[in-house]
């Protein structure tokens, strides 16, 4: 008689593999403060399963809309929007008018969709350059991208830098994290198993006893291991001809 195994237990949506989404704090982004100049920071919370810190920010006229928070801003601190606004740590400004060489964060992609990028701890973006195309942005990973000139950022870095670099001293602090995201900690190798539990248990000597690399459309049972991979192992030098 057959098993599941930990891929397809995790599928059927157990209650053990739910992450507690009722806790979190939605994030509405910028389309709130459209039609609005001005704005203040009502309070600074802690979101579960978020490193970076939330801006409760009280638009003057509107609502409540949560962002990251930017390193620098306080409890009172009134905030601008606008494309004509200073340049300024906590201001919303659009990309076509920032100063180049100015650290945003909580960047859109494209025009009104509330901010998706660089909106993790300590990550920011740097404004390259204006060209024809759109504004040119340095982002976080390095690589550089033009985005429309309309898009909406906000001004700073967001706060938490650092956090990764404290190392977990305990197991338990360290699954109470994977458990607000909603992740299956600690992870067994399926060498380490037997035959019955993954493909690649069984056996005296802890290997696979098979290549582990399986397609994208694989079924549920045999999906582990290195999943469409193009390439497995250090790339072999090739001499120049």
């Amino acid at each position: 008689m057959g098993k599941n195994i930990l891929v397809q237990r995790r599928g059927r949506g157990y209650f053990i593999f739910k992450a507690p989404t009722h806790r979190r704090i939605h994030s509405v982004g910028y389309n709130s403060v459209d039609g609005h100049s001005s704005g203040y920071v009502q309070d600074l919370l802690h979101e579960m399963a978020r490193g970076a810190p939330l801006a409760l920010l009280k638009v003057e006229g509107a609502g409540e809309i949560y962002v990251p928070a930017p390193e620098g801003i306080a409890v009172g601190q009134k905030l601008l929007f606008g494309s004509e606004v200073p340049a300024e740590i906590g201001n919303i400004k659009t990309l076509g008018k920032m100063p180049e060489g100015t650290m945003i964060c909580n960047i859109e992609l494209r025009h009104g969709d509330g901010g998706t990028m660089a909106r993790s701890s300590g990550s920011f973006a740097t404004v390259v350059s204006h060209t024809p195309i759109g504004t040119e942005l340095r982002m976080p990973s390095g690589k550089t991208i033009h985005v429309n000139d309309n898009c909406r950022a906000m001004i700073g870095v967001v706060a938490g830098a650092g956090r990764t670099e404290k190392p977990f001293m305990k197991a338990g602090p360290r699954w109470f994290l994977q458990r607000a995201r909603g992740r299956k900690w600690p992870v067994v190798k399926g060498q380490a198993m037997i035959a019955a539990s993954h493909p690649h248990g069984g056996g005296r000597h802890k290997h696979a006893g098979k290549p582990t690399t399986v397609g994208r459309w694989t079924s549920p049972g045999r999906k582990v291991g290195n999943i469409a991979a193009r390439q497995t192992g250090r790339a072999k030098r090739r001499s120049a001809r």
